[in-house]
This record gives structure tokens, sequence and C-alpha cells, in this order.
């Protein structure tokens, strides 16, 4: 059985020429909207899985668009508004060392050098040189640079990573 990964949500049309506005939840989007490469649409998260090819891609405003091959009219991507897409885990590409896929992030229980838990990460933020890592604690949200300074051990296996607090990094709170 294939194994899914989900990589955004059409939420609208664009214009007049099929192209559609895109809220994104993937790595790498200049690699996963290229050109030529394949998407998967599901109408229900889980249903039938229809393939689409990528003709170009994008960004405006927060919204990645897209435009599908032999699709070149709003009526051919009217009935897309609220599907997802997604694609096969064949479709991922091996990382470089200390690299992760987002997946493989989210749901990470993050522990210090001392053993202590913080909590869970739960989504991923790309604001600029590096990504931050959300962790839900029992109080406010921890915010975690990943910088070698901050993040230790990644160990994908058990679902764990080894942190390194910084002054000021937690409230006393959490």
């Amino acid at each position: 059985m294939t194994e899914w990964f989900y990589v955004g949500k059409i939420v609208n049309t664009h214009g007049i020429k099929g192209e559609v506005r895109v809220i994104s939840d993937t790595d790498f989007t200049e690699d996963r909207y290229a050109s030529g490469e394949k998407l998967y649409l599901s109408r229900l998260k889980g249903s039938r899985y229809e393939p689409l090819i990528v003709e170009s891609y994008r960004r405006h405003k927060q919204f990645d668009l897209l435009k599908f091959e032999g699709l070149n009219n709003i009526n051919d991507v009217e009935a897309f508004k609220g599907s997802f897409l997604f694609i096969p885990k064949e479709q991922l590409s091996p990382l470089e060392d200390n690299a992760f896929y987002y997946h493989e992030i989210i749901g990470c229980e993050v522990v210090t050098e001392d053993g202590n838990s913080l909590g869970k990460i739960k989504e991923i933020l790309s604001p600029g040189a590096n990504d931050v890592w959300v962790v839900k604690t029992k109080g406010k949200d921890i915010l975690l640079p990943y910088i070698e300074d901050v993040v230790k051990h990644v160990d994908i296996a058990d679902k764990k990573v080894t942190v390194h607090l910084m002054a000021g990094l937690v409230d006393d709170e959490n």
C-alpha cells in the first residue's frame, strides 16, 4: 500500500487561465512544484488520488500558484477548490546529513540534555536563515531555532530531539 504525504490544499482558483491557489505544507516548494513534477489530487483526504503534472509555479502573496498541464481554463480547475495535494513516499528525495523532512520532525518529543521533557514539536516555521521548531508545552509554546548550538541530536527512529537550552530560550513558567 502506498504511503502518501500531504503537500497542500487548493483553496481557490486564480484568474481565468487555470491557475489554482495553494496553501502549502511541504518542504522544498521550488523542487516539489517544478515544471513536470507529478502531484496527486484527492478531494477527501485518503480517498482516490488523481495524478496532475505541474506546468508552472509561482508565489503570489501568501499563496503558491500552480498551473497543471492540460488544464487551461478556470472551468477545468473550479472543482478542485477544497481538494488536497499529495505525493507518494517514492517521490521523496534523499536528504543530506542533518536535514529532515517536516513529517519526520513534527511529533518528535523534545528533551533537554539532562533528560527533562519539554513537549512535542507541533509545527515548523521557515522565517529566513534557519527553520524554527515550535514545541507544544503545558504552558506557552517554545520556539527552537534549528541551529547547532541548540539542537544537539535528532533521533528520527525514536521520534526524540535533544536540545541545549540557551539562556532566555524558555520562560520559567514552562
